[in-house]
């Protein structure tokens, strides 16, 4: 399978010290879908990761790929891919903590495989509101529901979250809790933060993709 990407190249050069590596998160078992590699799973033609790296890479300096399984299939993509460190499939957790030790820039920021639809201003918000907030983390919410797995953090977490997951802690809020977090709203794109876990989804998704994007 030969998947091409376009290159990870943001709309406009940052500072140094506020340069971004972007990381797609595909390191789990794709349970609620079968079992099969949700990412890879096609939509209106293409793996459904493909729209989401076509959404992210304009608004990161480098972009990588977790992955655990099928990893050829990722590589087609055309950027580097890694599993986790830690094994057994442990969650996104996991993922992240092998991202903030591999990321090339000061900043990382992630989002799942199954998100088609995900925003296309997700970095310059959550950037925006991490550096307003001298935060350690930044997340995405939508009205009253947080969504953990599109945040943008520090790379030099990457400690604490090692030693977190050395203690057990596999659970993505309870690491949250002991942060220094801000929560971004993002009301107006409610939508753009659906993820793909069911065939059903899948289909209702196909539907709801705009015409060309397959």
């Amino acid at each position: 399978m030969t998947m091409t990407t376009p290159p990870a190249t943001p709309n406009a050069p940052r500072p140094a010290d506020c340069r971004i590596t972007g990381v797609l998160l595909a390191g789990g078992q794709g349970s609620r879908m079968g079992g099969v590699d949700k990412g890879l799973v096609e939509l209106a033609g293409r793996p459904m990761a493909a729209h989401a790296l076509e959404r992210l890479a304009p608004q990161v300096d480098e972009l990588i790929i977790n992955a655990n399984q099928n990893l050829a299939a990722w590589q087609a993509f055309g950027y580097p891919v890694f599993g986790d460190d830690i094994g057994g499939f442990a969650g996104p957790l996991a993922g992240l903590h092998a991202a903030l030790s591999r990321a090339a820039h000061p900043l990382v920021v992630t989002a799942p495989c199954d998100s088609p639809f995900l925003p296309t201003d997700l970095v310059e918000r959550l950037a925006a509101a991490l550096h307003a907030a001298d935060a350690q983390l930044a997340v995405a919410r939508t009205f009253d529901q947080p969504h953990p797995v599109f945040c943008l953090c520090r790379r030099d977490l990457a400690g604490h979250l090692g030693d977190f997951l050395a203690g057990g802690g596999r659970k993505i809020d309870r690491w949250y809790g002991t942060l220094k977090i801000v929560e971004v709203p993002f009301d107006d794109q409610e939508a753009a933060f659906r993820n793909i876990n069911t065939r059903d989804e899948l289909a209702e998704a196909a539907r709801d993709l705009p015409a060309g994007a397959g």
